[in-house]
């Protein structure tokens, strides 16, 4: 036989529990949308050659444009080739860690499995 006022074990206490959890959940979700339309506008740059190339792209790694210096042009294309591939590359380097630091702070303090 239950006591009266527990139901299946599930006291008051849990559901106050899972309450929370669902509203930490909500916000969260409400911060990615955010953090999405944030990432959207933002734009990082990778460079390479001392700022010979320059790629740009969006916090959510879409690819935006490419400067390439005139000065680049004179070395070849194999070399400009190479000076893009780098500069992509520090691009996406700097964008991964800025939507991981965008979502360590996001997630931060809400103790979810995989996060943090």
């Amino acid at each position: 036989m239950t006591k009266s006022g527990q139901g299946f074990g599930f006291g008051l206490g849990k559901m106050k529990e899972l309450t929370e959890a669902f509203k930490k959940a909500q916000q969260v979700q409400e911060g990615a949308k955010k953090l999405q339309e944030e990432l959207d506008v933002m734009e990082i740059e990778g460079t390479a050659g001392g700022g010979l190339v320059k790629v740009f792209l969006s916090g959510n790694q879409e690819p935006r444009r490419v400067e390439i210096s005139p000065d680049a042009l004179g070395e070849g294309a194999e070399v400009v080739s190479e000076l893009v591939t780098v500069a992509m590359q520090d691009a996406y380097a700097k964008s991964t860690m800025t939507m991981r630091e965008k979502m360590e702070e996001l997630t931060g303090g809400l103790n979810l499995p995989g996060f943090g």
